[in-house]
C-alpha cells in the first residue's frame, strides 16, 4: 500500500506498509500476499516474530509450533527454516536445531565499520548519476522519518531509512558490493532498534535523520569525497548496539 507523507502524519500507514514518494506512484501496487508460496508465508511469519522480539537469540525454533500456527505440513516449515538459516538470521545447530542467531555489541560495531566504508564507497561512485528525482525522493524520505521520529514510530523510522538508502544504492552497477552489503545488513535481524536503557531515543533518531539530510545535501553539491566520509560517519559504530540481540 502507498502512502505520502501526509498519511505518515496523520498516522494512517501501518508499520508493515511501505512509504514511497509522490513521483515513484506509477500505478497501484497489487498485494503480493496474495502470490506467495507456503514457504513465504512461513518466512513472513517467523521474521515478524523475530521483529517483535518473540525470538530470543540462540533458542531453538519449534518447527511443532509453526506447524499448528499456520495449519501447514512440516514441508515448507523447513524450506523457510533453511532459506533463513543460508541468510545468516538462523543457525542450523547438529542435536538442537535451528535457533535465532545473536549479533552481540561487539559484531555489531564490526558489521557497522564494514558497511560504512562500503555504503561511503557507493555513495562516491554513484554521485554523478544521481538525479533530480532521486534527490526529491531522499528529501521526502527524510521528512517522512522527521514525522515518524515525532510520532514514536520506531519501526517505521527504520523501514524508511532503509529506503533512503537505497535511493542511491539501487545506481550503483557494482554487484559484488551491493551483495556484500545486503549479507551483512540481513545479520540485524530485527529490522527495528533496541529502546532499552535509551532515555531520549527520539533525540538519537532525529540527530541520525540529520546525517541523512547532510548526505542528501552533499549528493546535491556533487561533492564526492566529502560524501563518502558522511555516509561512513553516519554508521557511527558508538550506536551499533541499538541493533545489537
Amino acid at each position: 500500500m502507498v502512502h505520502t507523507i501526509d498519511s505518515a502524519l496523520t498516522g494512517s500507514a501501518r508499520p508493515n506498509e511501505t512509504i514511497i514518494a509522490d513521483d515513484q506512484r506509477l500505478s497501484p501496487r497489487m498485494d503480493m500476499s496474495e502470490f506467495l508460496t507456503l514457504k513465504d508465508h512461513v518466512y513472513s511469519y517467523i521474521t515478524k516474530k523475530i521483529m517483535n522480539g518473540e525470538l530470543l537469540p540462540n533458542e531453538k525454533i519449534n518447527e511443532n509450533d509453526i506447524v499448528r500456527a499456520l495449519s501447514i505440513s512440516r514441508t515448507p516449515v523447513r524450506e523457510a527454516l533453511i532459506q533463513l538459516a543460508s541468510e545468516g538470521l538462523l543457525q542450523n545447530v547438529p542435536r538442537k536445531g535451528f535457533v535465532l542467531s545473536h549479533v552481540d555489541e561487539s559484531t555489531a560495531k564490526e558489521l557497522y565499520a564494514l558497511i560504512g566504508l562500503l555504503e561511503g564507497y557507493a555513495a562516491k561512485l554513484v554521485v554523478g548519476a544521481i538525479t533530480q528525482k532521486d534527490l526529491s525522493n531522499m528529501d521526502f524520505y527524510v521528512a517522512s522519518m522527521n514525522l515518524a521520529i515525532d510520532s514514536g514510530n520506531d519501526e517505521m523510522y527504520y523501514q524508511i531509512q532503509a529506503q533512503f538508502h537505497d535511493v542511491y544504492l539501487s545506481l550503483c552497477d557494482n554487484k559484488t558490493l551491493l551483495d556484500t552489503l545486503a549479507q551483512m545488513k540481513k545479520k540485524f535481524v530485527r529490522k527495528v532498534y533496541r529502546t532499552e536503557g535509551i532515555s531520549d531515543m527520539q533525540k538519537v533518531l532525529h540527530m541520525t535523520n540529520d546525517e541523512h539530510q547532510e548526505i542528501v545535501d552533499l549528493f546535491r553539491a556533487k561533492k564526492a569525497d566529502e560524501l563518502e566520509m558522511a555516509v561512513r560517519r553516519h554508521w557511527n559504530v558508538d550506536l551499533a548496539y541499538l541493533e545489537a540481540i
